[in-house]
């Protein structure tokens, strides 16, 4: 017996055909069978040959990135596996020099005095909010020599230290339910990043490099290292955190970049 139409009530920000081909590729994505072919689907020009969105419309261009962005976040928190580890390497396969890399010159590295300095945690946290840099070195620590991969096109493997983020967020009392966990740091730079990903095994806050003390040019006093994100959702400079289930954003994804930024 056929079950009954549903019928579909049109967005006006979005042509209906894209809608129901959004709609209906989601619903594919939580197959695991379908999670391959879905990666090879998850291109712009497809979804926008395939929606009809006029390229020579800027407003109706840009309403269009901005669903399909939305919709790569989605499905790359749906393809994403907390268990799954990135790659590591032997230290012999380490980048030297590593490049330094920012949106500003090598010059205009902040300076950020270590006796002073203090990491914050606010919001969503019921534990210890003010850390110093030898307390935080107090922590057990543990190193991992992985692939850095730069939304430009390069990458580079280097070995960082420091404590893994999971435990420093139980031991700080933070709320692992919530959605989304933010970073700002010393050089105006901010972004955020999903529990999930806050949890997994690899992510560091990063107090060495290469068996050292951090240097600036890497993001002293910390660095958030994740493995399993492109290069401009690892944070340097780290003096605040806080934990939210309001949408954060960031300093390049407030400017169009994917917010889940998987590597």
């Amino acid at each position: 017996m056929n079950s009954p139409k549903r019928h579909r009530i049109p967005d006006p920000a979005l042509p209906l055909d894209a809608k129901s081909i959004i709609k209906d590729a989601q619903n594919e994505l939580r197959l695991p069978q379908r999670r391959l072919l879905g990666k090879r689907l998850l291109t712009l020009g497809g979804l926008m040959l395939l929606s009809g969105c006029d390229l020579t419309n800027d407003k109706s261009v840009n309403t269009m990135l901005q669903k399909v962005s939305s919709f790569n976040d989605d499905a790359q928190a749906l393809l994403f596996d907390p268990r799954k580890l990135a790659p590591t390497y032997p230290e012999s396969m380490i980048t030297r020099p590593f490049p330094f890399n920012a949106y500003y010159d090598i010059d205009q590295v902040p300076d950020v005095g270590a006796l002073n300095y203090r990491l914050e945690l606010n919001g969503l946290v019921k534990g210890k909010r003010i850390w110093t840099l030898d307390q935080l070195h107090a922590l057990p620590q543990e190193s991992q020599v992985t692939r850095h991969i730069c939304i430009e096109g390069w990458s580079a493997i280097g070995k960082w230290g420091g404590v893994r983020f999971a435990d420093f967020l139980l031991l700080a009392g933070a709320d692992t339910t919530a959605k989304y966990v933010a970073f700002h740091c010393a050089d105006n730079y901010w972004t955020s990043i999903d529990m999930p990903t806050a949890l997994h095994p690899q992510t560091l806050l990063t107090l060495t490099y290469d068996g050292s003390i951090l240097p600036a040019k890497y993001g002293f006093p910390m660095k958030l290292r994740i493995p399993t994100k492109l290069g401009y959702k690892n944070p340097k400079h780290i003096v605040a955190i806080r934990l939210t289930n309001a949408f954060p954003g960031g300093y390049w994804e407030n400017q169009g970049y994917n917010w889940f930024g998987g590597s």
